[in-house]
């Protein structure tokens, strides 16, 4: 039960290491950590079963290797994808067969498997990291920045990544008129064709009378081929309910509703995951962080 800030900045440190390899800083190799996408498209192509064989592989040889599951890359054409830190060593179109020559040659020896880098369409050459891949150099990602290098059904790692210390600050430091107009400020908007301003929503819903609100997060993607909702849930679903404990807190609202689809099997299983972890560590019910907010 996470009581106090100390208690999330606790949490952290401890799986601040394997966190910190994966954005490669010096000195935080703690060995090898193999992330496997396991979003929807990686795993209709068997993903699961690239990842049961690394886990069994790397146990059975004693490679000092740590092996996560991930959302989505974004990659999906390429998938099964598995990233290898440190070195960001990317590996494509990976298949259970391969698994034995990624732990001899990679996770044992240190050299790196070339048939199976990317190879770009038109110079033809193999990028042997994945932020030399013109796909991934090109973006910068804020809403999606933990997908691809968390594992989405661990609170701890969404929390070595700052996760909840956003709520912490706004609960113990905050007023919820401070909030709203926080976000007002900052031009957030909805991300759905019409873009409307996330801010002037709070406020409208802050001023709404009645004595009971609601926090409602639309999870369901009704745009033919959108896949942003399905992403962040898959791949960090804890920022979604962080998001929505603020909102709650600045409008005024003590219960939340996700409406999400059931064709996302794998969302809906993460988010049910997420929830139950955030409510075992306090930071869903009553008294979040030793104050009177509930949610």
């Amino acid at each position: 039960m996470i009581n106090r800030l100390n208690d999330l900045i606790d949490i952290q440190k401890k799986r601040l290491p394997d966190i910190n390899a994966r954005r490669e800083k010096p000195g935080a190799v703690v060995g090898w950590q193999v992330l496997v996408c396991t979003g929807t498209g990686c795993t209709s192509s068997a993903s699961h079963q690239v990842r049961e064989e690394l886990a069994k592989q790397v146990q059975s040889k004693k490679a000092r290797a740590r092996v996560i599951k991930t959302g989505c890359f974004g990659f999906c054409k390429m998938g099964p994808l598995v990233v290898i830190y440190p070195r960001q060593t990317l590996y494509c179109l990976v298949k259970k067969e391969d698994i034995s020559e990624i732990v001899e040659k990679h996770l044992l020896e240190g050299q790196v498997v070339e048939r199976l880098l990317y190879m770009e369409p038109v110079s033809g050459e193999r990028k042997k990291r994945l932020s030399d891949i013109q796909f991934f150099r090109a973006q910068h990602r804020v809403a999606l920045r933990n997908c691809g290098l968390i594992n989405p059904e661990d609170i701890t790692e969404y929390i070595a990544c700052d996760g909840y210390f956003a709520l912490a600050d706004v609960l113990l430091n905050w007023k919820p008129a401070q909030v709203v107009e926080a976000i007002k400020q900052s031009g957030l908007r909805g991300r759905s064709g019409a873009g409307f301003p996330t801010g002037r929503k709070w406020e409208l819903a802050a001023a709404a009378e009645g004595p009971v609100k609601y926090v409602v997060c639309n999870a369901d993607e009704g745009d033919p081929g959108a896949f942003m909702d399905r992403s962040i849930l898959e791949g960090d679903p804890q920022s979604v309910l962080e998001a929505m404990a603020i909102a709650g807190y600045a409008i005024g609202a003590r219960e939340g509703y996700i409406y999400v689809r059931a064709e996302y099997p794998i969302a809906v299983d993460r988010l049910e995951r997420a929830i139950a972890q955030a409510r075992e560590y306090g930071l869903l019910g009553r008294h979040i962080l030793n104050t009177n907010f509930k949610l």
